[in-house]
């Protein structure tokens, strides 16, 4: 899992969170509270389709509005298979991990799957369950 992923609050515009995407090159930001507590997420899908293609200002519309919430998350003593099982299950393609009081402590990407699993295999049926076209 990547540790400490930068966060934004649900009261950052959707502007706000953009940037965090363009400059940590991701694709998803997890929305903490102020004890880096986990609310929700906004991933780049939210942003084209619940702003852009609804023609909302993104300068004006606030993460709250257009985050994901109660994402889907694991447990920092999950098993992996249970995080591949989870993401693939709900087709997503990053997942949070927060501890006990749902504090934040890091995301598991695709990414990171794929680099870091020594299961070609199993991987690669993972990475292409996740990718299948939503029912969206």
């Amino acid at each position: 899992m990547t540790d400490n992923p930068t966060c934004c609050l649900p009261s950052d515009t959707v502007i706000a969170a953009a940037h965090v995407m363009r400059d940590e090159d991701v694709g998803s930001v997890p929305i903490v509270d102020e004890q880096q507590r986990l609310l929700g997420v906004i991933t780049d899908r939210d942003v084209t389709l619940r702003v852009v293609a609804a023609a909302r200002d993104p300068g004006g519309t606030l993460v709250q509005e257009v985050m994901t919430s109660d994402p889907i998350t694991c447990r920092p003593d999950d098993d992996a298979r249970r995080a591949l099982g989870l993401m693939t299950l709900h087709q997503i393609r990053r997942i949070p991990v927060v501890g006990a009081d749902r504090r934040l402590l890091g995301i598991i990407a695709q990414a990171d799957i794929a680099t870091r699993m020594d299961a070609p295999r199993q991987t690669a049926a993972v990475v292409q369950e996740i990718s299948q076209p939503s029912a969206e």
